[in-house]
């Protein structure tokens, strides 16, 4: 009986033909030896993984932070009693791709919201005592008692100009900052207020919700407690592999990739109107109210939708004004076009004679969102629609980033890939 376990525990694990008898005690060795390999790296997987989560999962941690600085009268906002108080908002999956930037999906007075904070003066401080004390001289720092609302707007309005360019529609984006301060609508803005909306406002995700709140494709602010903030219910990803762990993520083979995007994802309709959706958040990007904004992370992971498949942008973080990415390349020293980068992929020219990066981008935001989407629609799409499509998916990625260019072919290009998409689905129940 012994000798029929130890027999039927070679076929499982070394199925090897008759002949190989005799060399069975090597080839056992050697499974042992494969199979405490598989172990060690599957549980060497394990830990990594689980010891990265606890890095960027500290919820807890950014919840202790804020309601201490609450209690002591620091800050303000409209969701700071129930956050700490009645404890009526409730932490659910952490999302966090960071530890500085915390993000979890929650819910709150019956909604599913997305709760975003950021922590970088607790981390560095570790766990020592004077880390609440800490974040708040560094964070909580502005304005000063005595500042009087005139100086605070005008502090405002300098801020917002620094970083958004000197535009006429400023004023009106200063009123909603002020408006949003006054969260208990008592027509005074108290330094606890001004405190934490000021905390916000260098937060660059909160200040391009607040500039893109009349925009359909952008999140809605729903409240905030110092330089928290609670957003609308976390959107669905247009890319399921995605919420893989990234250690697994460069493992897929491209094809596997794009075999999950089709088996996983929406149907090829459902994707399409996404992708007008995305498109329409290009438009809105460009020449809106409060200027143009640059996407600098143009990924899948950045992209989502509704339940009736609306798109969603998931994360702005990574969206800039325009003001800000040519304050940063002005004047940047470099020797190759890599050196004049901001974020991922907001990339401009070098000037090699001069060894300076210039102000026009590469690829405006089309062209990036264009490249994204031939590998989204193309596989899968209707044959009599794939040729022309591709077409002008390809057509739409060699624009450059040249103002002149931009201004001559964008809108032209961006309505007829729109007006192509749109035929297909209309007057069908994907529309």
């Amino acid at each position: 009986m012994r000798r029929l376990r130890r027999l039927a525990h070679l076929v499982l694990f070394c199925p090897f033909s008759k002949g190989l008898q005799g060399r069975l005690p090597g080839l056992r060795v050697r499974c042992i030896f494969l199979a405490w390999l598989g172990i060690f790296a599957c549980s060497w997987l394990v830990y990594v993984h689980y010891s990265s989560y606890s890095e960027r999962c500290r919820g807890h941690v950014c919840q202790v932070v804020i309601c201490d600085q609450y209690r002591k009268g620091i800050i303000s906002g409209s969701v700071c009693q129930d956050l700490c108080e009645l404890h009526m908002v409730e932490w659910r999956t952490c999302l966090s791709a960071a530890p500085a930037q915390q993000v979890y999906s929650g819910l709150w007075r019956d909604k599913d919201v997305t709760i975003k904070c950021g922590i970088e003066e607790t981390l560095d401080s570790k766990a020592r005592s004077d880390a609440a004390p800490r974040r708040e001289l560094v964070l909580f720092d502005k304005p000063t008692r005595g500042t009087s609302i005139k100086e605070f707007r005008e502090m405002t309005l300098s801020f917002l100009k620094a970083n958004m360019g000197d535009l006429p529609s400023l004023p009106a984006l200063v009123g909603q900052v002020l408006l949003m301060a006054d969260f208990n609508k008592d027509n005074r803005v108290s330094l606890a207020e001004a405190k934490s909306v000021w905390a916000l406002l260098q937060r660059n995700e909160f200040l391009l919700l607040l500039s893109l709140q009349e925009k359909e494709h952008a999140s809605r602010l729903l409240g905030y407690c110092g330089d928290l903030y609670l957003t609308e219910g976390v959107p669905h990803g247009a890319w399921h592999a995605a919420a893989l762990p990234p250690l697994l993520r460069p493992l897929l083979p491209p094809a596997l990739q794009g075999a999950l995007q089709q088996w996983l994802g929406p149907a090829w309709p459902w994707r399409a109107k996404i992708a007008i959706g995305l498109l329409e958040f290009v438009e809105e990007l460009f020449h809106g109210s409060y200027g143009t904004f640059y996407m600098c992370e143009t990924t899948l992971a950045n992209v989502g939708y509704t339940a009736t498949y609306d798109f969603k942008m998931a994360d702005l973080q990574q969206v800039a004004p325009e003001a800000t990415v040519r304050r940063f390349l002005q004047g940047r020293r470099c020797e190759h076009s890599a050196d004049c980068t901001y974020g991922r992929d907001c990339r401009a020219p070098c000037d090699r004679l001069m060894r300076q990066c210039k102000g026009d981008l590469i690829q405006p935001n089309l062209a990036k969102v264009c490249a994204l989407l031939r590998g989204y629609l193309l596989p899968g799409a209707p044959a009599d629609l794939r040729e022309e499509l591709g077409t002008q998916l390809r057509t739409c990625t060699t624009l450059s980033g040249l103002a002149s260019q931009v201004e001559a072919h964008h809108s032209l290009v961006l309505s007829h890939l729109k007006t192509l998409l749109w035929k297909k689905i209309s007057n069908t129940k994907y529309s």
